[in-house]
C-alpha cells in the first residue's frame, strides 16, 4: 500500500496493492497498522455507500461537532473527489486538493477531521464509499458552496453543464461566512 501526500500534507491519496488473476482482484482496503504508520491511527464507527448519476455533486460537506474523518474510494464508476481544509488556524486555510477515484484506478482518499468533502459524479453511475471516524450528527452537519470562487475548485464538468445539486448543497453559504473550524 502506497501513501502518497496530497499538496494538503494531512490528505493522502492511498494506493493500495491489487493482486490480479484470471479470477478477477484481490486488494486489502484497510491495516490499522499500516495506516498508523502513515499518520492516519484512527477507529472507524461508521460505514456509508452513495450511489449518484453522472453530473450528480455532492458537497461540500462536514459536522462542526462529530467532526468525520473519512477514507473514501470508488466501488463502481468514477469520481472527483475532493478536500477542503476548513480549519480558520491552518496556515492552508480554504485551499483545496482533487483526485479522480475510479474503480479501475482502486486509489482511495483519506480526509482528515477539520476538512470539507464532495465529489462530483463523472460516470453514467457511481458507487462511492465512506468509512468515517465519527457518526452522523445532522444537527452539526454544514455545508460551504460548492462553487465559491475564495476555494476556486476546478471542478471537470463538461462546458455548459451544471450539477445536479440536492437543495441543501444549493443553500449551501460561501466560505467567508461558512460556520468553520478553529
Amino acid at each position: 500500500m502506497e501513501f502518497v501526500p496530497t499538496r494538503l500534507p494531512e490528505v493522502l491519496l492511498i494506493k493500495p496493492r491489487v493482486f490480479r488473476d484470471d479470477r478477477g482482484y484481490f486488494m486489502e482496503t484497510w491495516h490499522e497498522q499500516r495506516f498508523a504508520g502513515a499518520g492516519v491511527d484512527v477507529r472507524f464507527v461508521q460505514d456509508n455507500h452513495s450511489h449518484s448519476i453522472r453530473n450528480a455533486l455532492r458537497g461540500l460537506h462536514y459536522q462542526i461537532r462529530h467532526a468525520q474523518g473519512k477514507l473514501v474510494r470508488v466501488v463502481q464508476g468514477a469520481a472527483y473527489d475532493v478536500a477542503v481544509d476548513l480549519r480558520r488556524s491552518s496556515p492552508r486555510f480554504g485551499q483545496w486538493v482533487g483526485v479522480e477515484l475510479t474503480a479501475e484506478n482502486h486509489h482511495m482518499l483519506w480526509v482528515p477531521a477539520g476538512f470539507g468533502h464532495g465529489y462530483l459524479a463523472m460516470s453514467d453511475t457511481v458507487d462511492f464509499l465512506y468509512k468515517c471516524t465519527d457518526v452522523y450528527a445532522p444537527q452539526f452537519e454544514r455545508a460551504v458552496r460548492w462553487d465559491d470562487a475564495a476555494i476556486g475548485i476546478k471542478w471537470p464538468l463538461p462546458p455548459g453543464t451544471a450539477p445536479l445539486l440536492s437543495a441543501k448543497d444549493q443553500a449551501a453559504p460561501l466560505l467567508d461566512s461558512a460556520e468553520v473550524y478553529l
